[in-house]
């Protein structure tokens, strides 16, 4: 559960600087855990490494760096249960207390946490050492390319030189991916309390009746609220199901609406405030669980979410998704947790007159899926699971061992983020090859796609977005909830004819007409680098950005099943430096300090005219 502070729980937050060592080699040899070096630097955490300082080596593609801190926590905490909880370290983490080893983590989008209560002593001080190693390669997430080549970029392998010049310079892993490596401690890192008999989890599953009514009489909704709340206890005195449990359902603006005296049941609230997104009232309700000395209280909204007719239903009625796939990226901070800057960019989505995002390509920081919450604005979450392709030499599904792991991610993501009312959708992945060898891509991606749905007590739509193919090869996506399509007609291919492009996606479009499935794109788009003009609005220009969803959402439009559009991206953000990629990714309609191109005024113009609901009908 996420950490908050009330009457009977405290947290530390351990962000501000940090001492810092990039390992040279030294760090097992001089037992960096518990003996760290004097000649140290200082970086600050929460955020990457990567831009904190300009030295080369923290741009480097693989690399183990140390962290350390020296913490003391109040006598007032003194016989409270202490947690030590990392929100994310990427890509790879081990933690340290005092030279001993008390946690590791795989993966670098999601938390972990490990009790320390006896390990530390409220009033004494105690290092705090966490290893992070960035390595990407067939076994992580985002996949690295561990022949060496860059996800954009062409080394002409086949000249002698070039051969030479890569033997000469050894193993190296690039991203299979287009999105910057950052790395380091990326999100708040914490020690919470709780009393020794504590709240461990709170699942909640909000469903929505509906009583036919008489012409005198309207049709009534009631709000069926299913719960279960996990209880356990470091005291072996207590046995925590034998604990007295408070359960209450609160209205927004305090006032107890029902409850209950049992860990797990359901609520029942007549004609409630169902979550709408923006402009629509995103209302939250609270679950608070009072047992024993604990308290908790869960945020949570009334709504409902189901594919029909090739149509995504909200609350009954036909969703229509505006907006972008974005990244957490920003100067200096890399992929640092952001706050403010996540107050912006909600504030520039109601602006320009989305109501959705894709979590492109990682689990976000909590912060941001909390304030979704509030704001209305609906997510499709997605792991890190980017980068499954070999360039059809190999097959992947065959050379990477990932789906333990991937399932792993899975189960972890929706444990995080089952009860956000803003999340309405799970995106077991990105751009993965399901066409080279589309046997191995249907039995890798149905087995997830069975336990996706498995996993989440809401039973949410499970889709995977499809990189650009031969979708007459592809077995998988058209087996999805929703179809989540990634095309790039009129740039990376048909590159500047606009109008070849419009005729190649209805082509393909009529394809997926005949699936009976609602499509969606969740990826098109072209870079436009800011303040570049031509009468001619030729590409890279700021006008060939705005006629180009302009065309290609005329054609939208006249396709009843087509459920929505995320354009890409939201903002300009880094990458690994190649010949395609001029200081990053210029494909956002804001830049990457968030100052609006051309095509930014175009979908506001477009978008504050598409309602949220029955556009298509």
């Amino acid at each position: 559960m996420y950490p908050i502070e009330n009457r009977s729980r405290g947290i530390m937050i351990l962000d501000g600087l940090w001492d810092f060592m990039p390992d040279d080699g030294r760090a097992d040899k001089e037992h960096w855990s518990s003996q760290f070096p004097k000649n140290c630097e200082k970086l600050y955490v929460p955020a990457s490494y990567n831009d904190q300082r300009e030295d080369r080596r923290y741009r480097a593609d693989r690399m183990k760096v140390f962290y350390h801190k020296q913490v003391t926590i109040p006598r007032f905490y003194d016989g409270q249960r202490l947690v030590l909880r990392f929100d994310a370290v990427a890509n790879d983490a081990a933690v340290y207390i005092d030279g001993m080893p008390v946690c590791s983590h795989k993966g670098g989008f999601l938390p972990f946490e490990t009790e320390i209560t006896g390990l530390v002593q409220p009033g004494e001080a105690f290092d705090l050492t966490v290893m992070a190693d960035n390595t990407i390669d067939h076994k992580s997430f985002p996949v690295g390319n561990e022949e060496g080549t860059a996800f954009f970029g062409s080394d002409n392998a086949q000249v002698p030189a070039v051969r030479e010049a890569k033997r000469w310079r050894g193993e190296i892993n690039l991203p299979n991916f287009d999105f910057f490596n950052y790395c380091g401690i990326n999100r708040h890192v914490r020690i919470y309390t709780t009393p020794k008999t504590y709240i461990d989890d709170i699942t909640i599953v909000p469903l929505l009746e509906t009583t036919p009514g008489r012409p005198d009489d309207p049709e009534k909704k009631t709000g069926v609220i299913r719960y279960q709340v996990d209880l356990k206890s470091t005291d072996p005195v207590i046995d925590p199901g034998e604990m007295p449990v408070l359960v209450e359902l609160i209205s927004r603006e305090g006032q107890v609406l029902s409850s209950s005296s049992t860990p797990s049941g359901e609520l029942v609230i007549e004609n409630p405030v169902l979550w709408e997104p923006w402009p629509g009232d995103p209302y939250l309700y609270g679950l608070r669980v009072t047992c024993g000395e604990d308290e908790y209280t869960e945020e949570f909204g009334i709504r409902t979410v189901e594919v029909k007719d090739r149509q995504f239903l909200l609350n009954g009625k036909p969703f229509y998704f505006k907006g972008f796939g974005k990244h957490e990226d920003f100067y200096i901070r890399g992929r640092g947790v952001n706050e403010l800057l996540n107050v912006k960019d909600i504030s520039l989505l109601h602006w320009i007159g989305a109501n959705s995002f894709r979590t492109s390509h990682y689990p976000y920081a909590e912060e941001m899926y909390r304030l979704c919450d509030r704001e209305g604005i609906v997510i499709i979450d997605e792991t890190p699971a980017v980068g499954i392709a070999a360039g059809g030499k190999a097959d992947p599904y065959a050379i990477m061992p990932i789906k333990d792991y991937h399932k792993e991610i899975l189960k972890d993501m929706i444990a995080r983020d089952k009860n956000h009312p803003c999340v309405v959708m799970w995106s077991m992945g990105n751009e993965p090859d399901t066409e080279n060898f589309p046997e191995s891509a249907y039995d890798y991606w149905h087995e997830l796609y069975e336990y996706t749905h498995h996993l989440d007590p809401q039973d949410r739509p499970v889709t995977l977005v499809c990189c650009q193919n031969d979708y007459t090869r592809d077995l998988i996506t058209r087996t999805m909830d929703v179809v989540c399509l990634n095309r790039y007609y009129g740039w990376y291919n048909l590159s500047g004819d606009m109008e070849a492009a419009c005729y190649a996606w209805n082509k393909e479009l009529d394809f997926w007409e005949e699936q009976n499935k609602p499509v969606m794109v969740t990826e098109y788009g072209c870079d436009a680098i800011q303040g570049n003009h031509g009468v001619n609005g030729e590409m890279f220009t700021e006008e060939y950005q705005a006629d180009y969803y302009r065309l290609l959402d005329e054609e939208f439009d006249k396709r009843a099943f087509m459920i929505g559009e995320q354009c890409w991206a939201f903002a300009d953000f880094g990458t690994i430096q190649g010949v395609m990629r001029p200081d990053g990714n210029k494909k956002g309609v804001f830049t990457r300090e968030r100052r609006p191109k051309l095509a930014a005024h175009f979908l506001k113009s477009r978008w504050e005219n598409i309602p949220n609901y029955h556009y298509k009908s």
